[in-house]
């Protein structure tokens, strides 16, 4: 397949570090708030502060699941068009090179799994091999892609299955029951006996989970999605493409509004349990896609168009150590967290938690602001990159 390179070289992209300091942030904020998939949470000291643990959780909840994840992976697909259109300039095929950086990710979620079993990395490693073959493809065949993947087809054919026979069994490849099997191990086990669980159970927790809730197809779809942003060269300052983003925000302000009381009544309307489920699953992508484009079309146009953009680039070297920061978060809220370490279960409420989240995300700012004043990337995006061109001739 023959693929035109861009016509213009594709520089350092500031709003993008930006949004991805703000998506790593939230994602850090919700682990810590979930305990790192614990939930295991002490019971309120007061009739009081149990509303507003329930506040906090809500409100968090609303404001960045799934909506940051969503930015995040986004990007990886930005950055991805972004590798590939730079060796495409100079006649090189990054797709091979790409597919060996995505087992070197493999590598960095198996690492990241012997601290928390809710690891990214290696569903990011597997659904970046589906996005492989559409990387060359001309935009329509991309867009048509990206729309099969945003319909959510494994819910559709749920739902088409539970209408046709009530009694369909919903998705359940036993993640739920993985999940529970990893529990010990944090609240009683040491560091040894959480990372063994990590392995073993953590890796299929993460499929089994994304599969089920609709998340791998999204994530497959927003990375198709990163691409197209990247050849049409939306997040420059170029063109018309402020009037795009400002017809974005608007529109997805819309969507937003339309989708989420259709999540919280629709499925409600619907007795046969296997539609219920589906549409859940699918409602709620949709609604989280909206709220998430509505964020990244509101920071471009602060950035771009207001005085914002200096308060506002002081995030980007926290998104320039997204990897490290990510791999960081995951060894920090162990130890907080889990009985290896301060086991802070035992004591952190909803709201506790999320401040202590609060407290890691200022503790990495710092380091990456330290960090990156005497380099230019960051411990694991240094040793990702140098390990992505092995073998290669300077």
């Amino acid at each position: 397949m023959t693929y035109t390179p861009s016509l213009k070289p594709n520089t350092r992209i500031d709003v993008a570090d930006i949004l991805r300091g703000i998506a790593i942030g939230g994602i850090v904020l919700i682990h810590f708030i979930e305990q790192l998939n614990f939930y295991m949470f002490p019971e309120a000291s007061s009739q009081t502060m149990a509303v507003i643990n329930q506040g906090v959780w809500d409100a968090t909840f609303f404001l960045l699941a799934g909506k940051m994840y969503a930015i995040f992976s986004m990007l990886f697909g930005l950055s991805l068009f972004i590798q590939h259109d730079n060796q495409a300039q100079q006649g090189v095929d990054f797709r091979p090179r790409f597919l060996w950086r995505m087992v070197l990710l493999m590598l960095f979620g198996l690492f990241d799994l012997l601290f928390y079993n809710g690891d990214i990395l290696t569903i990011y490693a597997v659904c970046g091999v589906f996005v492989v073959p559409f990387v060359r493809a001309n935009n329509r065949v991309l867009v048509a892609a990206m729309v099969l993947f945003a319909l959510q087809p494994i819910e559709i054919i749920y739902i088409i299955k539970g209408l046709l026979d009530p009694s369909t069994q919903s998705l359940n490849l036993g993640s739920s029951e993985l999940f529970k099997a990893i529990l010990p191990a944090q609240a009683e086990g040491s560091w040894l006996d959480v990372a063994v669980a990590g392995i073993e159970k953590g890796f299929l927790v993460n499929f089994t989970w994304a599969i089920e809730h609709g998340r791998a197809t999204q994530t497959i779809f927003l990375f198709l999605l990163g691409i197209l942003l990247g050849r049409k060269r939306l997040f420059y300052d170029e063109g018309n493409n402020i009037r795009i983003w400002k017809r974005v925000l608007v529109g997805s302000l819309c969507a937003f509004v339309v989708l989420f009381p259709l999540f919280k009544i629709v499925p409600e309307m619907v007795d046969i349990a296997c539609v219920k489920k589906s549409l859940k699953v699918m409602l709620n992508m949709w609604k989280n896609l909206s709220m998430m484009l509505f964020y990244v079309s509101g920071v471009v146009l602060l950035y771009y168009r207001t005085k914002a953009r200096d308060i506002l680039i002081k995030i980007a070297p926290y998104g320039k150590m997204s990897l490290t920061n990510y791999l960081l978060q995951s060894i920090i809220g162990g130890f907080v967290f889990y009985n290896w370490g301060l086991g802070m279960y035992r004591y952190s409420g909803h709201t506790s938690s999320l401040l202590l989240g609060v407290v890691c995300v200022i503790l990495q700012y710092i380091f990456c602001r330290w960090w990156l004043s005497g380099h230019t990337h960051g411990p694991f995006e240094a040793l990702w990159r140098r390990l992505t061109w092995l073998g290669k001739k300077a």
